[in-house]
């Protein structure tokens, strides 16, 4: 049996090992569903949504409920119910009365600043409407707009697709394989879309949960094709959490030179 002390200094290397690739970056949002498939008349999914290290588990920061809105299958808004945000995890249901596929989603579009003020550095976030925050005096100033997407997909009897369609703006993802129907030992295709087009080149990450439970993270890498497609070869069952990011010059914000977007998921793959 490994000692408490072997435990907590795996814990550390593994985090660090972790930390490493995404630099600032290191601690993941996730949002978590109770099933991703479900079936019957009266179904509900519960779902956890939090900002941390390892995944799944909570350690670090709850995800902001006021950011999260769910699409029913034919695209109409859906309740958040029972929502509860607590200090290192939130939660909330979503009562599925339509059959077909649902979106939940957190999306984030705003502005982060860096900038000079009396030799000193400073920084900003915030929105195009409170640019003004930024000091008339600042030098150096470098404003970059930042365009975050974080779904996953629930399916309540047969899947469909209209929650799908990409809507044209940001890095997204249009699935080839629906992302309910994802089978360990069989590769699931998706492509990834930057304002509506593939986006090619794109570096996706791959990682199953529950890392703080084993030495290896078992990262897949993968980089899209001129399509914007990668095919993921899933080893096994399991909730995997996947994401992908991209910088360009292509801001639409005023003042912003640059672009960094980012899409986020997790998807459940099951059992052949």
């Amino acid at each position: 049996m490994l000692s408490f002390r072997k435990i907590a200094a795996g814990a550390a290397a593994l985090s660090l090992a972790v930390a490493l690739p995404f630099g600032a970056s290191a601690h993941r949002a996730w949002m978590l569903p109770s099933s991703t498939v479900v079936s019957g008349d009266d179904v509900w999914v519960t779902v956890d949504a939090a900002i941390s290290n390892d995944l799944f588990y909570f350690e670090h920061n709850a995800m902001p409920l006021d950011r999260i809105k769910a699409y029913a299958p034919d695209g109409s808004d859906v309740a958040i119910e029972n929502g509860a945000k607590g200090r290192y995890r939130s939660t909330f249901d979503v009562h599925l009365t339509q059959k077909g596929t649902y979106k939940i989603a957190a999306d984030m579009d705003g502005l982060f600043a860096s900038y000079k003020l009396n030799g000193e550095s400073k920084r900003w976030r915030g929105s195009a409407d409170k640019l003004g925050e930024i000091p008339a005096a600042a030098t150096e100033v470098k404003i970059t707009e930042v365009q975050n997407r974080n779904e996953i997909f629930v399916t309540s009897g047969n899947p469909t697709d209209t929650v799908l369609k990409p809507g044209g703006k940001g890095l997204e993802l249009q699935p080839v394989t629906h992302p309910n129907d994802l089978v360990a030992g069989e590769a699931g295709q998706f492509r990834f879309l930057l304002d509506g087009k593939p986006a090619a080149g794109v570096k996706v990450t791959v990682i199953p949960g529950g890392i703080r439970y084993r030495n290896r993270l078992n990262q897949m890498d993968l980089t899209a094709d001129a399509d914007g497609l990668v095919s993921i070869n899933w080893p096994e069952p399991g909730m995997y959490w996947m994401q992908a990011s991209i910088e360009d010059a292509a801001a639409s914000a005023p003042r912003a030179t640059q672009r960094r977007a980012g899409y986020v998921t997790t998807l459940e793959v099951m059992a052949p």
